[in-house]
């Protein structure tokens, strides 16, 4: 959450961690972005007239880095103008001050049941070797000697089902209809950077990776050492 009003920052941050969330505050557009950059998070929370920074502008930068992550724009900004403005910089709500606070809990739940739901799959493992890479996938780390990286839900997921198909195609469409729920360029716009990320987090070991098959899906290739 990247709130300037410190006092009702710091309500709201007490509120929404009664009700079981982690909530980091930061107090500007600069700070959020460098919280943003350092820490894994599910769901983001932007005023919109901050201090070095803006919430437009900071939902852009965040949108550049993660096509997928939700965010909120809470603002005392009602205008019809404001609101497109926000939208058009990627904000999936628009949340007017004063605020009810039960509503934007129920809107938070709301979104991170959608974009966070755990795969479904008839597969029972759920850790694996891949290559030099321990995969667990409950605890969403990808871990390399004495390196480890927290995977976001939907990353996760995704090295899940490419696990499961170790060294064989998945298809597109398969990923998308479980994972995002729809297939439309959108969708499958975020697919491709989920990609680029995992490939990202593979690239220490070159005896991984995924490749991807004439556009109809992704194959997790690993190559015995």
């Amino acid at each position: 959450m990247v709130e300037d009003d410190l006092s009702f920052g710091k309500i709201l941050k007490d509120y929404l961690s009664l009700n079981s969330m982690e909530v980091m505050h930061m107090k500007d557009g600069l700070d959020g972005w460098k919280a943003f950059r350092n820490h894994h998070f599910d769901l983001c929370i932007l005023d919109i007239m901050m201090p070095k920074r803006d919430g437009y502008e900071l939902a852009g930068q965040i949108r550049k880095e993660n096509a997928a992550i939700p965010i909120f724009f809470l603002t005392s900004k009602g205008q019809k103008g404001d609101m497109l403005a926000g939208y058009e910089h990627g904000a999936d709500d628009f949340i007017i001050k004063p605020v009810d606070a039960d509503i934007l809990m129920h809107k938070i739940k709301a979104i991170l049941k959608r974009t966070g739901e755990p795969v479904i799959t008839q597969h029972e493992q759920t850790v694996f070797n891949i290559g030099k890479f321990s995969f667990n996938f409950p605890m969403r780390t990808l871990s390399l000697d004495n390196e480890k990286q927290i995977l976001s839900p939907k990353e996760a997921e995704l090295l899940l089902m490419l696990c499961n198909n170790l060294n064989q195609l998945t298809r597109r469409e398969e990923i998308l209809r479980l994972l995002w729920k729809e297939v439309n360029y959108f969708t499958g716009r975020s697919l491709d950077v989920y990609v680029v990320k995992l490939r990202k987090y593979l690239l220490p070991d070159p005896g991984v990776s995924i490749v991807n098959l004439h556009k109809s899906g992704y194959m997790l290739e690993v190559k015995h050492h």
